[in-house]
């Protein structure tokens, strides 16, 4: 099998880096194992391991600096098929290091190889989360400090079932990755070198000095018996092809005819006023009638405390964009939701129709104000967005009232929908002039 690498973009490592010897052990492993290009994804993140996807001529993703592994874990499970590769430094693993975690609990048949020169070698020298805390860097005393990262301990502890430490400088070294890629799961591979260009400045290292420190770590030599396992994207398959289908929404047929072009309505109320079940509501409604519906909602994440706004466009048209500037309908329930839409009222014109209840202030607004009086009529104020829609309805604003009813329908089921309805029924017997 031909070389992979990339003729056209050769490596620019410094000499002596030792993540030249990895990339030609990489490409000898793919040419050993009879890959062609379209058969490998290759995965990187920032620093001089991020260089190699350009290097091969293969698929490649290049990323955030220490993503890579959640790029990576996409591609699999999308594209099974592929040998997904991903190279990340020491600078890359210790920003990663969740998603490092993740990837060895979950057993995606992923291979991560640790380009481990014990440095930021890219950005300056500066210590990383695998320097040793004797070493002379950039960054001063801060290595010293601090533990370093032991990668395939890590690993192992974590669950990955093929985990080892290799030397840039063994012989074997393209074996070794062959032996990862062509196993069945999440393989790890801790490659340790040299940066001649900023580590070796102030520190001492060598190929026998790196043979060394891997013989007196904790034999790690492939697979991990404890943590052998099924793959996680094989038994995904295996599990989601049992399960039933799922049905396909029934979909809400058009059987009314709008009566206008497009709306835009903002209801403004507070947390527990039930602001977005109305908004779902008048979508619905929009939809009985086939326009095209977009909402957008604004609430605290404490969520049963503060503001609750919702902004629906009811168009005939396809709708591009879900922002409104010039509302055909304000409905304003409570104080809160005033407060967060307060600049709004300024720029509203005459043509906006503002229904309000009675006890809410708004600001001065050259829009056209129904004052209602809930609580005067005994509307409860989780009741109060329901019953500005059957105010509309009532008005022929927006909606119809066999769209509001048709909307009921399709949301509530029978207890609450006798309920809902019963809301409506005496709304519409109001008299719109005075409300």
């Amino acid at each position: 099998m031909d070389s992979l690498l990339n003729k056209n973009r050769p490596p620019v490592f410094c000499p002596g880096c030792s993540h030249d010897r990895i990339l030609h052990a990489l490409d000898k492993s793919f040419q050993n194992m009879g890959l062609s290009g379209n058969q490998i994804a290759m995965v990187s993140d920032i620093g001089c391991s991020g260089l190699f996807d350009t290097f091969f001529n293969t698929h490649a993703l290049h990323g955030l600096h220490g993503r890579a592994l959640t790029y990576a874990a996409g591609l699999k499970m999308a594209r099974p098929d592929l040998h997904v590769v991903v190279t990340m430094g020491d600078g890359g693993l210790g920003i990663g290091g969740a998603h490092l975690l993740s990837a060895c609990r979950r057993n995606l048949d992923i291979t991560l190889l640790i380009l481990n020169n014990f440095n930021f070698g890219m950005t300056g020298g500066q210590f990383s989360a695998t320097t040793p805390q004797e070493s002379m860097l950039s960054s001063g005393f801060l290595n010293s400090l601090e533990k370093p990262m032991d990668p395939g301990s890590l690993a192992a502890a974590a669950g990955a079932p093929f985990v080892t430490r290799s030397s840039a400088y063994q012989k074997d070294l393209s074996e070794v990755i062959e032996q990862a890629i062509r196993f069945e799961g999440f393989s790890l591979i801790d490659i340790r070198g040299i940066c001649p260009g900023r580590y070796l400045r102030r520190n001492r290292l060598t190929p026998k000095m790196i043979e060394e420190s891997i013989g007196q770590s904790e034999t790690l030599n492939g697979p991990v018996p404890q943590n052998i396992r099924p793959e996680y994207g094989a038994s995904y398959r295996e599990h989601a092809g049992s399960m039933e289908p799922v049905s396909m929404p029934e979909g809400i047929s058009p059987r009314f005819t709008p009566e206008a072009g497009r709306q835009e309505v903002i209801i403004l109320g507070s947390a527990g006023q039930r602001i977005l079940t109305a908004g779902e509501i008048l979508g619905i409604a929009g939809l009985t009638a086939g326009l095209n519906v977009t909402q957008k909602n604004d609430y605290n994440i404490t969520v049963l405390v503060g503001p609750s706004v919702s902004e629906l466009i009811l168009s005939p048209e396809k709708i591009d964009y879900t922002g409104i500037t010039d509302p055909t309908v304000v409905i304003v329930l409570a104080a809160e939701g005033v407060a967060r839409r307060k600049a709004m009222f300024d720029k509203i014109g005459p043509e906006t129709l503002i229904i309000k209840a009675a006890d809410v202030d708004i600001p001065a607004t050259r829009g056209t104000v129904i004052s209602a009086d809930f609580k005067d009529r005994g509307i409860k104020k989780q009741d109060r967005a329901l019953a500005s829609l059957a105010l509309l309805s009532g008005m022929n604003q927006v909606l119809t009232s066999e769209m509001l009813d048709a909307a009921l329908e399709e949301r509530f089921k029978e207890k609450a929908l006798n309920e809902v309805r019963k809301l409506v029924a005496g709304i519409k017997k109001w008299d719109f002039s005075s409300v």
